[in-house]
């Protein structure tokens, strides 16, 4: 177990509501710094809601503290600065304004440092692609484009804790690929990730740890390794009912 000095994140007894229906219950978990972090499950679990929660898009009853600060009530500009950032489902990128430009704009909490370039040049070093398309406007990129941009936004404020809400949704299976590659690497970069998935064999694959939301409620929890083995998720999330468990592996 790591030190509680490693822990980055850190949720107790998380209320989340939308006007009087409670759609998050009472859900705690960790991330610790340098780890990747999973939360499967399956559509409207809660997923999304606890992201939105965290950044502080949505209200929420419980104690949420970030790099040891309770985060309560901290705006999310605040937060972003602070190095807590999220990709959200949809990515949100500006499709008529250029790669470059969007990339730029993750960068606006850091308005002193002209644009940040040194964090620009990282990020095209990792997305090559988004190197070639720079002058290129956001709405005319591919699927698997836009959410490396979406990354790649979120990286340029520098953050300690990424959260990513459902990557690989609605991309080829060569492209999820290539976007956990991403993720895996991230990590060796000392970044934290908080990852949301609907697809459970994925994430578990790159993750270290692992929960389990079902209807809002935390119902498992625990090393990747042991929920890929799991029979519970083989037989709901992994689809591979009486097979023999595999353990994880990081895309090579």
């Amino acid at each position: 177990m790591k030190a509680a000095a490693a822990r980055l994140l850190e949720v107790r007894d998380l209320h989340v509501s939308y006007g009087k229906v409670e759609a998050v219950h009472g859900v705690s978990l960790d991330v610790d710094a340098g780890s990747i972090v999973t939360v499967i499950g399956p559509n409207g679990a809660g997923k999304s809601t606890l992201l939105s929660a965290l950044i502080g898009l949505l209200p929420s009853r419980g104690t949420v503290r970030y790099a040891g600060h309770d985060v309560a009530d901290m705006p999310v500009e605040s937060r972003v600065a602070a190095g807590l950032t999220l990709v959200p489902e949809r990515r949100e990128l500006f499709g008529e304004l250029s790669v470059q430009d969007n990339l730029r704009l993750g960068a606006y909490q850091r308005r002193g440092e002209r644009g940040a370039p040194e964090e620009l040049r990282q990020v095209y070093a990792r997305f090559p692609r988004l190197a070639e398309r720079r002058d290129q406007l956001a709405v005319t990129l591919s699927g698997g484009e836009r959410q490396m941009l979406a990354i790649g936004r979120a990286l340029m404020a520098k953050p300690k804790l990424l959260m990513l809400d459902e990557p690989s949704l609605g991309l080829a299976p060569l492209i999820v690929r290539d976007i956990l590659r991403i993720v895996a690497d991230l990590r060796s970069d000392g970044v934290a990730i908080l990852l949301v998935e609907q697809n459970a064999r994925a994430a578990l694959q790159i993750a270290d740890s692992g929960y389990v939301l079902e209807t809002g409620d935390l119902v498992l929890q625990g090393a990747a390794a042991e929920l890929a083995g799991n029979p519970r998720v083989i037989e709901s999330y992994l689809g591979l009912k009486g097979a023999a468990p595999q353990p994880p592996k990081v895309p090579a």
